[in-house]
């Protein structure tokens, strides 16, 4: 089956799926960690991408994308389509000092920086060593240590990342993603359950690659599954598609379900998700998803 992805409708929203992604990353550690994205600096709009901050200063994470860590880590990441570039590292560097200025109790000292790109990071790379006069080391696959600064720095290439240690980020990619990614994502997710915490993470990944999904959605019908089933029994299913649900159930057997299963998916496409996975999730007719997107399409014309 041929699958369009939306163009020029729905801008793919990549920083909270970048944050799901490295929640899950450090998973083993998340009892003693806590995650803040676009944590406010000021009354003004300056956001760090994400802080994460150890709950103990003492705890050492074995892991390869965070063993620079001290007490307070800044990460500033680029999504597929964007690059770092030097003004990022001044940027950053920026927040690292007001951050320490103004909140109580951190020391400058226990701060460090971590940049995240998808690509080989060559902009920045080469502002560092040449321009600063710093030096760089690749310690692991796509991780780049940065020495000569007063803060510890690293540099992630997160597409030369290991599939195996660095499932969550190496699948955050424009690039085609393979259907054992996805099952092992899946699979994690389903023994998760609540506390799997990426709604986020699935919307980029189905909007990107929904053809993916619908492979793993054949793999499952072998077993005797339907796509929903599979998503539900990993508690993947969009809270839109619960609400939905909820409101039909409420309002009637009949007439009730079908507007909440409408109201759910015209908010699946305000989301950006292809037809196609709508019409497997809701079950509803493609000729009327089609004509509620063109009808979305034309109300977000000037």
């Amino acid at each position: 089956m041929d699958i369009k992805k939306p163009k020029g409708i729905w801008k793919t929203k990549w920083h909270p799926a970048f944050v799901d992604a490295f929640r899950q990353e450090l998973f083993d550690y998340w009892d003693s960690l806590e995650f803040k994205d676009n944590h406010p600096l000021a009354r003004e709009a300056l956001e760090i991408d994400l802080l994460i901050i150890k709950k103990s200063k003492d705890l050492t994470i074995d892991k390869n994308i965070a063993r620079i860590f001290r007490a307070d880590n800044i990460i500033e990441y680029k999504s597929p389509a964007d690059y770092l570039a030097f003004k990022d590292y001044l940027k950053v560097y920026a927040y690292a000092n007001l951050y320490a200025a103004i909140t109580p109790g951190v020391d400058f000292a226990d701060i460090t920086l971590t940049f995240v790109e998808r690509r080989y990071p060559r902009t920045l790379l080469q502002y560092l060593t040449r321009t600063r006069g710093y030096t760089t080391e690749e310690t692991s696959p796509g991780i780049y240590l940065v020495a000569g600064d007063y803060l510890p720095i690293q540099i992630i290439e997160s597409g030369k990342l290991s599939d195996q240690e660095n499932l969550w980020l190496k699948s955050l990619r424009k690039e085609p993603l393979p259907v054992v990614n996805v099952n092992s994502i899946l699979d994690t997710a389903r023994n998760l359950g609540d506390k799997a915490q990426l709604s986020a993470y699935l919307y980029v990944l189905m909007k990107e690659h929904p053809e993916v999904f619908l492979e793993a959605e054949n793999m499952a019908r072998a077993r005797h599954e339907t796509f929903e089933e599979v998503f539900t029994r990993a508690g993947l299913i969009p809270e839109w598609i619960e609400r939905g649900r909820a409101q039909g159930l409420e309002q009637g057997r009949v007439q009730g379900l079908e507007q909440g299963l409408e109201s759910a998916a015209r908010n699946a496409l305000a989301k950006g998700l292809p037809i196609d996975v709508i019409h497997d999730i809701t079950g509803l007719d493609i000729q009327t998803i089609e004509q509620w997107c063109q009808a979305q399409h034309h109300q977000l014309k000037p």
